[in-house]
């Protein structure tokens, strides 16, 4: 055959494999923040070019494939569509801070491999409370979306079972997005994560939305910390519309996390939706404020509604997080319609996190303020574990806890006997609860 009418043949075959993979490709959704959003609208992403799209293969059998990822991401950067339909495995951390306009589209799996000690010499590291990356997205207008489909599993068990044995050891992130302005994360399943399932950092203006989370350990040794979302020196974010199912807190608001909005959640299992932990690093300020948490279930967690602060002396609460002593303020925080089924706490409020003794807690005084605070329209009935305790609102000292409000709870506990709220230095005028002292 000749050699051109031959070249032609081939490059037909391309085109057409092509507009076949590309027709299967995961298409973004429109998404917006709804019914609440945080001050200002969700930036518009720019509609990607459709003949710049990086199908990553896959070498199957466990085989690493971070570099061909990478590879796909240089190629397809500024303005294209990388696109993640298969099963893969990544064995080496993947630096994706560097991103600008591109979507991730998932439909596949990807798995991180279990090595546990050859993850943890070559895992990003952050300094705020020992954290670790495996991969990290940053840059500008990035989207990551699987349709319903996609899903990263974590490969946790290695990481459980070795915890269980070394207190000490670095668990990574499954999911980090760190110096990310502008983008969003949709329609993805995660399981399993070594430690918190996402982390925020860095980075505003990001909407997630859709997410399924489940974890779960396959014998004794239980998964830890295994958060679903952490917020840390992030702007503008808004998370919603997603199913939780894991053993640490729900939602987290870490240090310096402004006007974020936590919209349409089931939670089972958790922590609650907290604000903090906060106060723990000696030489910081740590802020919080503008939250806004709306339209949630929370069920068999310890906590529905929580807002957590170290207090004013070092504090060795675990193995893996010690402090106490950082100051700072929490501002302008609302929790609107929650939810309670089974939770040991409808709401708790504590400036002694970490310190089990209270006189000592009482001899230091957390050095943050808590400001501004409105629990209000929360319902259910609570767990036996305080029966007829429904809630928790100890604070240090009257003036460190200034304008905290609720308004319109009906929680219950199982007994049916009169609900009791525990109300240590607050306003009980602004409380309109049954207060108890300790």
């Amino acid at each position: 055959m000749h050699p051109s009418i031959l070249s032609l043949l081939l490059s037909a075959l391309v085109a057409s494999s092509s507009v076949t993979a590309s027709s299967c490709v995961v298409r973004r959704p429109v998404i917006q923040a709804h019914p609440l959003q945080p001050g200002k609208p969700h930036a518009i992403s720019p509609r990607r070019d459709p003949a710049k799209t990086c199908f990553v293969p896959s070498q199957g059998n466990g085989q690493d494939d971070s570099s061909s990822i990478l590879s796909a991401f240089h190629t397809c950067n500024h303005g294209g569509t990388v696109v993640l339909d298969l099963n893969y495995t990544i064995s080496n951390p993947l630096d994706l801070t560097f991103l600008d306009s591109v979507d991730v589209a998932i439909s596949g799996t990807v798995n991180f491999a279990g090595d546990v000690y050859g993850w943890t010499e070559k895992t990003f590291k952050y300094a705020y409370q020992d954290s670790s990356a495996m991969w990290r997205f940053g840059g500008r207008d990035v989207n990551i979306y699987g349709g319903g489909k996609g899903l990263i599993n974590g490969n946790g068990q290695p990481w459980y079972d070795e915890f269980q044995k070394n207190s000490t050891l670095r668990r990574p992130i499954l999911l980090v997005l760190d110096g990310l302005q502008g983008g969003s994360v949709t329609g993805l399943h995660m399981i399993n994560s070594p430690n918190w399932f996402n982390l925020i950092a860095n980075s505003s203006d990001i909407i997630v939305s859709s997410i399924d989370i489940k974890v779960w350990s396959t014998n004794s040794n239980p998964a830890k910390n295994t958060d679903g979302w952490d917020t840390y020196r992030s702007d503008s974010i808004v998370i919603q519309d997603s199913t939780i199912n894991n053993g640490d807190d729900c939602v987290s608001f870490k240090p310096n996390s402004t006007n974020i909005v936590i919209q349409g959640l089931s939670c089972n299992g958790s922590h609650g939706i907290s604000v903090g932990s906060l106060g723990q690093y000696i030489d910081e300020y740590d802020i919080v404020e503008h939250i806004y948490v709306y339209n949630i279930s929370m069920t068999n967690a310890s906590d529905g509604a929580r807002i957590k602060v170290w207090p004013g002396n070092y504090t060795p609460f675990q193995p893996s997080l010690t402090g106490g002593g950082g100051s700072g303020h929490v501002k302008n925080v609302t929790y609107d319609g929650l939810y309670n089924y089974n939770n040991d706490w409808a709401i708790e409020l504590t400036q002694c996190y970490g310190q089990k003794n209270q006189t000592v807690c009482d001899l230091y005084p957390s050095n943050m303020t808590i400001e501004d605070v409105t629990f209000k329209n929360m319902w259910g009935t609570t767990s036996k574990k305080y029966d007829p305790k429904v809630a928790t609102l100890v604070c240090s000292s009257p003036d460190k806890c200034i304008n905290i409000r609720t308004e319109n709870i009906t929680v219950k506990p199982p007994s049916g006997k009169t609900a009791q709220y525990v109300c240590v230095n607050m306003d009980n005028d602004l409380l309109n609860v049954n207060c108890v002292s300790a």
